[in-house]
């Protein structure tokens, strides 16, 4: 078992399967609220559409990236992971700025189906709202599993703990349940992301370096493989969490560094929250 690997998945499944299970549950409240919860069947179809479409797109991207051969690999490899890092920043700062309105959003498009009386827009709606997140998690998922290497069974078993921790948090809030600081959760956990986002970028840097792609800053900026080797122990921990390498070349580590210190800086300062949407209670339609 890959202590560092599980850490990892379980904070990908955690952050991005709590973003995923508030989106449910807030549709679902307001549904109930509107004495619309016979409709919920349409939400769980539309819900699990969009996690099993995820789950074939996170099979298909592992498969295919199996079946190469080098340096198609390392170069799909690396591809994967900077695709991976950069969507998971998008998401980052995209939650950042709508999380004040995301609730009231979704309950003026839930209105919108509503009034309108395509009644299986519901489904869709769900799909499309999970499906985000479950295509970036997928993605997120098989970089990480592919730079673990041996960990990577370590990688998916913290990812379906993290998610099914997500999936309590989800129902705690659609019970009612506040005791959980949502900002404060989302703020911590997105800092832990950019750590992970920052090692699948260096990662990626160091493959294409491999196969010869890039031959700028690829000497070795230090060696302290002795001390603290990135193959085993709390080296193979911060590798898999923050990307650590005890021979880095310059490029990666100047990568490395450049991204947490600005990434961090730009997410971490204060942000005027999006006005929430405006909008009238839905009427209850006619059965």
């Amino acid at each position: 078992m890959d202590l560092g690997a599980l850490t990892a998945g379980l904070l990908t499944g955690l952050r991005e399967g709590v973003e995923a299970a508030l989106i449910v549950s807030i549709i679902l409240a307001y549904l109930a609220k509107t004495g619309n919860g016979r409709h919920f069947p349409k939400i769980w179809l539309g819900s699990g559409a969009a996690i099993v479409l995820s789950v074939v797109v996170g099979v298909v991207l592992f498969l295919t990236i199996g079946g190469l051969e080098s340096p198609y690999e390392e170069a799909f490899e690396g591809t994967a992971m900077l695709l991976a890092a950069g969507v998971v920043t998008w998401m980052l700062f995209w939650m950042r700025r709508q999380a004040a309105g995301v609730k009231s959003e979704l309950q003026g498009a839930v209105d919108r189906v509503l009034t309108e009386g395509s009644l299986w827009g519901l489904a869709i709606l769900a799909f499309v709202a999970i499906i985000r997140e479950g295509i970036e998690t997928s993605l997120f998922l098989v970089a990480q599993v592919n730079r673990a290497e041996a960990g990577g069974a370590s990688v998916i078993l913290g990812a379906v703990v993290g998610l099914l921790l997500a999936v309590a948090i989800g129902y705690a809030f659609y019970r009612g349940s506040r005791r959980l600081n949502l900002g404060t959760f989302f703020r911590w956990t997105g800092v832990a992301l950019i750590f992970i986002a920052a090692g699948l970028l260096s990662h990626a840097i160091h493959e294409f370096i491999e196969i010869g792609v890039i031959t700028v800053g690829t000497q070795t900026a230090f060696d302290i493989s002795a001390v603290l080797p990135h193959e085993e122990g709390i080296g193979q921990f911060l590798r898999a969490i923050f990307g650590y390498s005890s021979r880095p070349e310059i490029l990666t580590l100047a990568v490395w560094l450049a991204y947490v210190v600005v990434v961090l800086a730009l997410y971490l300062r204060p942000v005027r929250p999006a006005a929430p949407v405006r909008r009238e209670a839905a009427p209850v339609p006619e059965a």
